[in-house]
C-alpha cells in the first residue's frame, strides 16, 4: 500500500453555508467515487477557499457525510488578481494500491478549466 495525493477542486456559485456543504460533499464523494476509495484510506484533507468564501469551513461538509476520524484542515487560498472567485480546493492524502499516474484528480464544473491537462 503507497501513500498517494489527490487533488480537486470545485467552483460555488455563491456564498452560502448549505450550498458549500452541497458542493464540497459532491466533491469529495467524488475523489472517493473515482478512485475506489472509502473514508478509511483517507489519511488526511487540507481544503483551501479562496478569500471571497465566508460562510463556512469546507471541512464541515467533509464531517456531515460521514468522513469523521481523519484529520482534516481548512486554510485560504492565495488571493491572485484574476483567479477563479469562490473556489474550494482539496489536497487528501490517501492510502492506495494505486499506479501514481492512475490516481484521479477531480475538478468539478467550471474549476475543470483550472486543470485543462487534466482529463475529466
Amino acid at each position: 500500500m503507497a501513500v498517494r495525493a489527490v487533488r480537486g477542486a470545485v467552483q460555488l456559485e455563491r456564498d452560502e453555508a448549505g450550498h458549500m456543504h452541497e458542493q464540497v460533499s459532491a466533491l469529495m464523494t467524488s475523489v472517493l467515487e473515482r478512485n475506489g476509495l472509502t473514508p478509511e484510506d483517507l489519511i488526511s484533507v487540507w481544503f483551501t477557499a479562496t478569500p471571497d468564501l465566508h460562510s463556512d469551513f469546507p471541512a464541515a461538509a467533509a464531517r456531515k457525510i460521514g468522513i469523521t476520524d481523519v484529520p482534516l484542515i481548512c486554510a485560504q487560498e492565495l488571493d491572485v488578481a484574476g483567479a477563479m472567485p469562490r473556489v474550494v480546493r482539496v489536497l487528501a492524502h490517501i492510502e492506495s494500491d494505486l499506479p501514481r499516474s492512475e490516481v484521479n484528480h477531480v475538478y468539478l464544473g467550471a474549476a475543470a478549466a483550472l486543470r485543462k491537462d487534466i482529463a475529466q
